[in-house]
């Protein structure tokens, strides 16, 4: 068949260990038998990100802002124990934390559902996205391991040197622990922005929720911030599409998240929404069934699986064995980026080859065919085959064919 063409490249991050083993398959047999691909290839594995002393994963992020769609395979967040197994010069940050920084984005998590697979609470019909605040919190905090008693406090000097707030955090009477964590009232706005656009384009209704009765500054200052940039640029629009923008504290999201049928975003602060994505991805299914977007403000997307590296089946592979990994949401990220291309490109056989592949990945797994991750979850009495990454995907190549004509 005559290959589906590109105008625009798209920005392609490769990375690390079984993901980047099927990121190759993936492309040999799902893609290029199809798409002209058009790329521009940045190598974030470990060894080149050694090699480049971590350079690749900025120019990856610049690429991104330049082109306005990226794709990204999983990538290690180097430990103590990675810094030694790839003799690392030093512990390389998260290539995630680094591209969401320059981006200034959020990322959207939502669950892939298919018939044979229920969730775990009865009541949910429609995939729940979260959208996590990506920046600050504790994943930029400053600790301090407390060795005995003392005074903590909390102090600001201005940029001429003045010092104009000093208040004590605990007069400590023994050993303890100290966090100070800090947030940007730009990368709030930009949050907010993010979260309002994106539920305008998916016609979803937004649920945002803090604990601002605890936090009176901080979480706040979110809730305030949020408000404001609804009522000013915003309510008018939400009001036209028929969808709603709701505030509630935490708790009572949660609470209201579990009673509910699904169907919306679900807008947290950065730990929160760190931890409640698992949850809800879990509780959906699994990790390997859910879809991961990051959008920036001025409208830059970056695809990629919501997994890490799957470290275990990849150390398998290099014995030579067959794993059975999933692969849907390294799939998935490469047909949102593709559908993303190409509406931003108006090409819209592009596009409807993401939703063609999309499709054979559902067809797949409703006739069965499954990774192993995955025949755990079915409803009893379904009938399943379990698969090799190769031959799952080849499964999906034959049903992508098929709707392909």
């Amino acid at each position: 068949m005559k290959k589906i063409k590109m105008t625009t490249p798209l920005v392609e991050m490769d990375g690390d260990e079984m993901t980047r083993v099927l990121w190759q398959m993936i492309k040999d047999e799902l893609l290029l038998p199809f798409v002209d691909l058009k790329t521009e290839y940045y190598d974030l594995g470990l060894p080149e990100r050694e090699k480049t002393k971590d350079k690749v994963t900025f120019d990856s992020a610049y690429a991104t802002q330049k082109y306005g769609v990226a794709v990204k395979c999983a990538t290690i967040t180097p430990n103590k124990q990675r810094v030694e197994e790839y003799n690392l010069s030093e512990m390389w940050k998260s290539p995630n934390g680094t591209i969401r920084a320059i981006l200034d984005g959020t990322v959207f998590r939502a669950p892939i559902l298919i018939d044979s697979i229920r969730p775990a609470v009865r009541n949910w019909q429609k995939p729940i996205t979260i959208a996590r605040h990506a920046y600050g919190d504790i994943y930029k905090a400053t600790e301090y391991r407390v060795p005995a008693e003392g005074k903590a406090e909390l102090v600001f000097t201005d940029k001429n040197g003045t010092e104009t707030f000093r208040q004590t955090v605990y007069d400590f009477e023994c050993a303890g622990v100290l966090q100070g964590s800090y947030n940007k009232d730009s990368s709030i706005r930009s949050f907010a922005h993010s979260c309002f656009q994106y539920a305008l384009d998916t016609k979803q209704d937004l649920w945002f929720s803090t604990k601002d009765t605890i936090s009176k500054q901080y979480d706040q200052t979110f809730k305030l911030t949020f408000q404001e940039i609804y009522d000013n640029d915003y309510k008018a629009k939400f009001e036209e599409a028929g969808i709603t923008y709701f505030y509630t504290l935490i708790d009572d999201a949660v609470a209201r998240v579990i009673r509910s049928e699904g169907g919306f975003i679900w807008a947290c602060k950065n730990y929160d929404g760190d931890v409640m994505s698992d949850m809800v991805s879990t509780a959906f299914g699994s990790l390997a069934m859910m879809t991961s977007v990051l959008v920036s403000p001025d409208g830059k997307y970056e695809y990629e699986a919501a997994h890490g590296t799957v470290t275990r089946h990849y150390y398998r592979y290099l014995k030579g064995e067959e794993t059975s990994t999933n692969p849907i949401a390294t799939i998935y990220a490469w047909s949102g980026a593709l559908r993303k291309r190409g509406e931003l490109d108006g090409l819209a056989e592009l596009v409807g080859f993401a939703d063609a592949l999309e499709g054979a990945c559902i067809d797949t797994l409703n006739d069965g065919i499954m990774t192993k991750d995955l025949i755990g979850l079915v409803v009893e009495g379904t009938k399943v085959t379990s698969a090799t990454s190769r031959e799952f995907i080849l499964a999906i190549k034959e049903r992508l064919a098929k709707r392909l004509g």
